[in-house]
């Protein structure tokens, strides 16, 4: 019977994770407290003087996957510049577009639309859903932005936590980033 079958798949089976070495908990630490550190402080002093902002919460989850999941083709240059940028486009349309009808619902578009363009064109980044949702729901600050958006803070910050990435992952002779760039 389907039912039995569809609840059976929910019951999981598959293998935990490995055991993580030491040097990558260091490593992935490291990257990320350097990446975020810098985009906070570059947005600091050079960004949030001027009423704009670097910082997003959406980098969090990408810094998860470009500082720790570094082999995940979710944390390639492509996906984490492309997730962020496409799907700043499609969160500032969709607010632009709906936002002033209802709001949920363009919460609802924003993310969905995000993952399907991430999809087709092969940028797939979860944190871009993120990106997409808080162009929605970011308030004045970031609706002031309007298509500047996906460029400042989606697109640069995520360049810069890139360039940490590049840094900060080879300086162990085990670690390797990126995998590929496109």
């Amino acid at each position: 019977m389907w039912i039995k079958e569809y609840f059976n798949k929910m019951k999981g089976g598959g293998e935990n994770a490995t055991t993580v070495i030491l040097s990558e908990i260091f490593w992935s630490g490291l990257g990320s407290i350097i990446g975020i550190g810098v985009v906070a402080y570059i947005s600091a002093k050079f960004f949030n003087p001027y009423d704009l902002t670097l910082l997003i919460g959406s980098f969090g989850a990408s810094a998860v996957l470009i500082y720790a999941a570094i082999k995940s083709p979710l944390a390639q240059p492509r996906n984490l510049l492309g997730g962020h940028i496409l799907s700043g486009f499609v969160g500032v349309a969709s607010y632009k577009l709906l936002g002033h009808i209802n709001m949920p619902l363009a919460g609802a578009v924003a993310v969905s639309f995000a993952i399907m363009l991430m999809y087709s064109t092969k940028t797939l980044h979860p944190p871009g859903g993120a990106t997409a949702l808080i162009a929605v729901i970011g308030g004045k600050g970031i609706y002031n932005l309007g298509f500047l958006y996906p460029f400042i803070p989606a697109g640069l910050g995520a360049f810069v936590m890139l360039i940490v990435a590049l840094v900060v992952n080879n300086l162990s002779k085990y670690r390797k980033y990126p995998e590929y760039w496109w």
